[in-house]
């Protein structure tokens, strides 16, 4: 999969996250989904973000009625909904809806109160201490799967998985974020992928923010931003 950085639009929210070596807004249409990869097998913590009922990112569920995502992915005006708990976006799972959006003031991070409680299992948050360089990690999200394409046609309908290795865990997010960055093993992140987790021993260690949509995403430092986290969801 590869990143790219949401933009709101006034039609669609766009599911591209911004590069990495610019963090600049590209064109807000549609993009696609994980570049590489494959299918996720057993991955309960998924939630899936459709901004006015269209599909736009990727988040998890942190607890009961707590989402998280990239504060990106929830920067227009409109309604959020979820799909939590199911690898397709189509079915299964829970769907629940955002009554409350909590940005962080300088990280591209957002959590989204959700007015139905949601079943366990929640996402394991990671600390500081659960990534470091060298790690391989993995990445989840619902991007994009072509580049040949108008990404529009590439929406992946089930949850996909990429193994990447951590270059550096003091890299840059699309707010000037602290985040750990990540090289291609056999996929990267792209539109669609935007806020959903890296995992790092059995903890998510990151939240999608930037790439170059070929070899290289950065992913918000959860284990940096954890305290601000803490302070609204209580995990």
């Amino acid at each position: 999969m590869r990143l790219t950085i949401a933009i709101a639009g006034a039609v669609l929210a766009a599911l591209s996250l911004a590069p990495a070596a610019t963090a600049a807004p590209e064109n807000p249409d549609m993009s696609p989904m994980i570049i590489g990869g494959g299918n996720a097998s057993n991955f309960p913590y998924a939630a899936r973000l459709f901004f006015n009922g269209r599909e736009n990112c990727s988040a998890t569920k942190i607890a009961p009625q707590w989402i998280l995502t990239a504060e990106h992915c929830v920067a227009g005006n409109g309604t959020y909904t979820f799909r939590a708990g199911s690898l397709d976006q189509t079915s299964g799972g829970q769907l629940v809806t955002a009554n409350q959006i909590i940005k962080h003031p300088s990280a591209d991070l957002a959590l989204a109160r959700v007015s139905t409680t949601m079943s366990a299992p929640f996402s394991p948050l990671g600390t500081t201490a659960n990534v470091a360089n060298g790690n391989t990690v993995q990445l989840y999200g619902w991007g994009a799967t072509c580049t040949n394409q108008p990404e529009i046609n590439c929406q992946s309908r089930y949850l996909k998985v990429a193994n990447t290795r951590v270059t550096s865990v003091n890299g840059r997010d699309y707010r000037g974020g602290t985040a750990v960055s990540v090289t291609r093993v056999d996929g990267i992140a792209a539109g669609g992928d935007s806020g959903g987790p890296m995992f790092s021993n059995g903890r998510q260690v990151g939240v999608a923010s930037t790439s170059d949509r070929a070899t290289r995403s950065n992913y918000t430092h959860v284990g940096v931003y954890r305290a601000w986290i803490r302070q609204y969801a209580g995990v």
